[in-house]
């Protein structure tokens, strides 16, 4: 029969000696593997979803929002970097949290990145789709547009068994799909200035809204949607931080994974910056802000439809690149919550490729039954597609930001709490860096909450939290286990890396005291 003991308000139970043996993971990866990684789970933000932004910024609106988001994205990552080497586990989010404020946060963190990271790969498997069909619509007369879900299954199913093949082959995977999607992101830059197709004043085409306070050409809707259309500009970034949930598969976590996310930081700076200038300048703002595939439009303007549809199949890697690496995020993300007893136990069994392979198929089934809802709303409101695929692009958002926000607080509360924890690396940025992105992320968050189309997706996302939390409370909190992320949590940060120290180093510990 298993022991029980009340800690910090919840209960923990022993796990058994098999326990672990069956929620194994290698370690497969070095500081290229991770920047991969980051990179892959990033880049289809420069192909398809930024762009929506414009529509009501214009340029000069988005380019603001970039500059704030960089801002945003250096604190963040410095301060995860530090937490992440303090914390080699794959906790990531819900680790940080939980050492800090307590398995409550520690519940609310992880459920945020969960949704966030369930909502991306929905939102990527949505534009992939959109993308393959339209390849094949052109070169092969094959045409889904008319049941779209074939596509979906299909995209899942792949990707499923490409993260459960083994940590090693996701890793080599998104190197390459990285190197192809940012050598493709340069072809377009050169064929874009030496075509001519590129226009300066293009950047600048929407026309001012006259009644819109400060509006003007580079502003034409003002100041005020800047703040609305950040979110969008999140697309350049969003899935960066996902690094920390591959400690446990990183060969030298305490080192790479701050290098990886600053290298990772600085590509997807550049690869923005040349998106949101060139393709903004081929296509012309309205269109940019109009465009379902921004990029592969852009290819259109330079070289016409016919090698334009060629030149999609390339364009698709960077799609598939992001759904190989945030697809890796919520299997490692739902692992871990499941792992220590938050989530049901079995989505952290991991079998002989010692993936987590049930959390990659739960998570896939909840972004497919989301793609089938927001299909069903398309299709009752005629006109409604573009809307319910940035419902669903603001799900992931509000997941994200939140998650950046409870992280930052952890960071600062981590400071003061476990001054002794070892530290291996630290932020440049220290405190300040890290408040600088939580003001950004809450501000962010704000915005979408008063933004009336997006507030059914506020509503999805209240309904999910009152059920897992009431799950939580009823059930889930007797019978936590002693995972790595809660050992961190209890012995005050001294006790780190668990494949060193083993994975319940302190059940004696805690089950011997009377």
């Amino acid at each position: 029969m298993a022991e029980t003991r009340k800690v910090s308000g919840v209960k923990y139970t022993t796990a058994g000696a098999d326990y672990f043996e069956k929620r194994k993971l290698k370690r497969s990866a070095g500081v290229w593997g991770l920047w991969g990684l980051a990179v892959a789970a990033v880049i289809s933000g420069d192909f398809s979803g930024w762009n929506f932004g414009i529509a009501s910024a214009g340029f000069g609106g988005m380019a603001i929002a970039f500059v704030i988001l960089v801002a945003m994205y250096y604190g963040l990552i410095f301060s995860i970097g530090e937490m992440a080497a303090a914390m080699p586990h794959t906790g990531g989010a819900y680790s940080f949290a939980r050492s800090a404020m307590g398995p409550w946060a520690g519940l609310v963190t992880g459920l945020a990145e969960t949704i966030e990271y369930v909502a991306t790969t929905a939102v990527i498997v949505f534009f992939s789709a959109q993308y393959a069909n339209g390849i094949t619509s052109e070169l092969l007369n094959f045409d889904l547009s008319a049941n779209m879900w074939i596509w979906w299954v299909v995209l899942y199913a792949i990707f499923i068994l490409l993260n459960a093949a083994g940590a090693n082959i996701s890793f080599k995977f998104a190197i390459v799909v990285s190197i192809i999607s940012i050598a493709i992101l340069l072809v377009f830059s050169v064929m874009a200035l030496a075509s001519g197709k590129f226009d300066g004043a293009s950047l600048f085409n929407i026309a001012p809204d006259p009644a819109a306070f400060a509006s003007s050409e580079f502003l034409p809707g003002g100041l005020l949607p800047i703040l609305f259309v950040l979110p969008f500009a999140m697309w350049f970034f969003l899935g960066i931080e996902e690094l920390p949930l591959a400690a446990e598969e990183s060969h030298n976590p305490t080192k790479d994974i701050p290098r990886a996310g600053f290298i990772a930081r600085g590509t997807l700076i550049v690869t923005g910056v040349l998106v949101l200038v060139l393709n903004t300048g081929v296509l012309g703002a309205e269109a940019t802000g109009a465009s379902g595939e921004p990029l592969l439009d852009g290819f259109r303007a330079i070289v016409g439809d016919q090698v334009a549809a060629l030149l999609a199949l390339a364009a698709l890697v960077g799609l598939l690149a992001s759904l190989q690496g945030i697809m890796f995020a919520y299997g490692r993300n739902m692992y871990s919550l499941s792992r220590a007893g938050y989530y049901p136990k079995f989505f952290s069994l991991t079998g002989k490729r010692q993936t987590p392979w049930v959390a990659l198929v739960v998570g896939a089934v909840i972004g497919f039954v989301a793609l089938l809802l927001v299909d069903i709303l398309a299709k009752a409101n005629e006109g409604a597609g573009g809307v319910a695929g940035a419902i669903v692009l603001n799900i992931a958002v509000w997941g994200a930001v939140f998650a950046y926000l409870m992280q930052m607080i952890a960071f600062i509360v981590l400071r003061r709490r476990f001054p002794n924890a070892s530290r291996p690396y630290k932020s440049p940025w220290g405190v300040p860096g890290a408040a600088i992105a939580a003001v950004i992320a809450a501000a962010i968050f704000v915005g979408l909450l008063v933004q009336e189309p997006y507030r059914i997706a506020i509503i999805a996302i209240v309904v999910v939290y009152v059920v897992i939390v009431i799950g939580f409370a009823i059930y889930g909190r007797h019978r936590l286990v002693l995972s790595p992320e809660e050992e961190y949590a209890l012995s005050g940060g001294l006790h780190g890396d668990p494949q060193k120290e083993g994975y319940d180093a302190m059940e004696a510990e805690v089950f011997d005291k009377k």
